[in-house]
């Protein structure tokens, strides 16, 4: 069986680490986000194809040296194709049943329950469900008690809401989903694919399932992703291996080879591999990347700083991105330095 990991996008709006590396070999919790969702799949999943675009060079060599008991594909897009694009892109190695999912997506998810939900409704498509709050910020389902999902219905005022129950971003699927894509061409599954299964076959169902599920997106979800982790794990803090720390970690993540000074306080931060952090410092709700160094009696409140970054004594920052080196070719023109929860 196989499954399909969508890890193609820039992640622009997790610059600066998206300019030296994937988005989905960010790490949470001192391991890349693809590993915790790999790590998720059924024994049953033998194949894992990745449809990539940016940085395709490291997502090889990460999965050249880190073996997860499975053939693993990448599969380099020309361009960006979207969801249903890179599906289609993918279909010459599908042989049956599939999961498509995004790599960006962090939750509780039991994927071996969601396959028996499958096969005993004898679904075309399955996709996972969320319950949210606040329904009109979101697209809802219109579902039968039996699970089969009718229609979708975008941004629904609450009282005329079917459900509150939304697109999680995990889908089964069986291969003659596959026809519906047209190849070659940018297209969404969820708006163009979606519909025309559910009026062509009636055999379009939802899965609910309840704990976390959270959308690594941005700097601010990305730090809650760990806190979130470490709260689970029941930890007040992580750190990797050959880490000193002299100062104070809570609701914090420590890479490898990490110092942390005396008198030094990181508060709900994320530190990459080979940091140094001085003495007498302050980070709260901070993502500091690699070969960084923060010197004595700075104090950084909702910042991310860039790999290979320097920040000198005494600074004061707030809010802010620090990047002071050149953009990748290619990559999307963003500004840089602007809120950090953009």
């Amino acid at each position: 069986m196989e499954a399909i990991i969508l890890a193609g996008g820039f992640g622009t709006r997790l610059r600066p680490f998206t300019f030296t590396r994937a988005k989905s070999l960010l790490p949470i919790i001192n391991e890349p986000m693809i590993a915790h969702l790999i790590k998720t799949l059924p024994k049953k999943v033998d194949t894992v194809i990745l449809a990539v675009n940016y940085r395709r060079e490291q997502i090889e060599e990460y999965f050249c040296k880190h073996d997860f008991g499975k053939t693993i594909i990448v599969n380099e897009e020309p361009e960006p194709l979207g969801t249903g694009g890179a599906v289609k892109f993918a279909d010459k190695h599908i042989v049956g049943s599939f999961f498509v999912l995004n790599a960006d997506i962090i939750c509780s998810l039991n994927l071996a329950e969601m396959l028996r939900f499958h096969e005993k409704k004898k679904a075309v498509a399955t996709i996972s469900l969320w319950p949210v709050e606040n329904v009109s910020e979101f697209g809802v389902v219109d579902i039968r008690k039996d699970g089969t999902i009718t229609k979708f219905v975008e941004k629904p005022k609450a009282e005329d809401a079917p459900s509150d129950l939304i697109n999680a971003g995990a889908y089964l699927l069986e291969p003659q989903v596959l026809n519906y894509i047209e190849p070659g061409k940018l297209i969404s599954m969820e708006k163009q694919i979606f519909p025309q299964i559910i009026q062509n076959t009636g055999r379009f169902f939802g899965y609910k399932f309840q704990g976390h599920w959270m959308d690594v997106g941005r700097i601010s979800s990305y730090i809650s992703v760990h806190k979130l982790l470490l709260e689970k794990q029941k930890k007040t803090f992580i750190t990797g291996d050959q880490c000193t720390i002299q100062g104070i970690l809570r609701q914090s993540c420590a890479g490898n080879r990490v110092s942390v000074g005396k008198n030094t306080t990181v508060e709900s931060s994320v530190l990459f591999d080979e940091v140094t952090i001085g003495e007498n410092v302050t980070l709260d709700h901070c993502v500091i990347g690699e070969h960084v160094s923060i010197g004595d009696g700075s104090v950084l409140r909702n910042v991310a700083v860039g790999d290979n970054e320097r920040v000198q004594d005494g600074t004061v920052l707030d809010n802010v991105v620090v990047w002071n080196q050149p953009i990748p070719q290619g990559y999307p023109s963003k500004q840089i330095g602007n809120v950090i929860g953009e």
